[in-house]
């Protein structure tokens, strides 16, 4: 019988000596030049393709793909999907060498624990989702395409997958453990942050849609709540659910009510650009304290998006004013971040003035806040919820054909 883990024997490993951080650690050395050679290895395989159909294809030509062939990003960039140096698509341990300690936060259809590696005591955080829940709310396509895009992507201000697993009820996804809990908590109880801060947090972020935009991966869900703080105060974006690698544009309607682009509300279609109208919603919330734009009702704040007026607080610097109108604005082709030199207008915004961007790549800049703590797996800056009884009964597995990538 079947016990969900693939290759994995029933028990786990119970002689796994290493911890998946210790794992990804030992590839993380290799893994530049392993991408270099591919790179390589994919021109000469296109160049003789090319000779021998004697066509030429121009880099921007849509090409099928499922997540998993080279393509070219919409900027002419070639891309291997190479798994991230973290990620372990065979691993040598099973959810039996896990144990699942305490939640950590809960969400529609599942729960995120914090999970100890029995072997060495390590603790990371395990994403638990029931498949019927999954498959009821039609979540299928956004879940495996989180799994698909988190297991490529490496970067300091985006969390890790280490690897992925099911059973005949759950799927379950192996992250770092992030200790410091959501930016969320800390605005909520600052009350807002001052502009240094904000600017703080904002110029991570940018990074790291950058980056996921370099890749033609759009996020879609950026708000306090996705983003955590690490043990040195840093930020790590997580929550890959409604991401979705996209070369143009895409049609579904997804996200916060509160971060959603007039473009998203009025089914236009959408890109790259609703990332840089939900940072602009994101700074005015920490600069303020609450979102621009909020009703007791979805639609309301629907109409209030689709209808522009934007209320600051005497308080907010004017420069910050002038960057969240320009990234707050309704027209896309002329939205800060969509326009000609993309990213690089934000960053040269006068409101990110002096800031040292290749010293937060390298995490040499001080965060504004850094999240106490007493041991590795101290749960104290994430909020308390009720444990529950899982039901362990079993009525087989009808949906593993969904999730073949799991």
């Amino acid at each position: 019988m079947s016990n969900g883990l693939g290759n994995f024997e029933p028990g786990g490993m119970a002689m796994a000596s290493v911890s998946p951080l210790e794992e990804a650690a030992l590839r993380s050395e290799q893994y530049q030049e392993h991408q270099l050679r591919l790179q390589e290895k994919y021109r000469l395989q296109q160049q003789q393709q090319m000779d021998l159909a004697q066509t030429s294809t121009h880099p921007h030509d849509p090409v099928p793909n499922d997540g998993t062939q080279p393509y070219y990003t919409s900027q002419g960039q070639l891309i291997i999907p190479t798994a991230s140096p973290c990620y372990d698509a065979r691993p040598q341990y099973g959810l039996s060498d896990f144990e699942l300690l305490e939640t950590l936060g809960t969400g529609t259809f599942g729960r995120v624990y914090l999970t100890k590696f029995r072997h060495d005591h390590s603790f990371y955080a395990m994403k638990v989702l029931k498949k019927t829940e999954v498959v009821r709310l039609k979540q299928v396509e956004h879940i495996n395409s989180e799994k698909q895009i988190l297991s490529q992507v490496h970067f300091p201000f985006i969390v890790n997958l280490f690897t992925t697993f099911q059973d005949d009820r759950n799927l379950y996804m192996l992250l770092e453990y992030v200790i410091g809990g959501e930016l969320f908590s800390h605005l909520r109880k600052a009350g807002r942050f001052t502009n240094d801060m904000t600017r703080f947090y904002a110029a991570e972020i940018v990074l790291a849609i950058e980056y996921l935009h370099s890749r033609d991966i759009i996020y879609r869900d950026l708000k306090p709540e996705n983003l955590l703080l690490d043990s040195s105060g840093h930020v790590k974006i997580t929550d890959f659910g409604f991401a979705k690698r996209v070369e143009d544009r895409t049609w579904t309607l997804c996200g916060t009510p509160e971060y959603l682009a007039p473009e998203i509300i009025q089914s236009k279609g959408h890109g790259k650009a609703v990332d840089w109208w939900a940072l602009g919603i994101l700074i005015f919330e920490m600069l303020a304290g609450y979102p621009p734009f909020f009703d007791d009702n979805p639609f309301g704040i629907y109409e209030k998006i689709l209808a522009g007026r934007i209320y600051f607080p005497a308080h907010i610097d004017p420069v910050a004013k002038d960057l969240v109108k320009k990234l707050l604005t309704a027209d896309r082709t002329k939205r800060l971040g969509n326009l000609k030199d993309g990213s690089d207008d934000i960053k040269n915004h006068k409101w990110f003035r002096g800031v040292d961007w290749q010293g937060l790549l390298d995490r040499t800049v001080v965060a504004p806040i850094v999240p106490p703590y007493v041991h590795p797996g101290d749960t104290g800056n994430f909020e308390k919820y009720p444990e529950v009884q899982d039901d362990e009964s079993s009525q087989g597995d009808p949906y593993r054909s969904l999730f073949m990538n799991f």
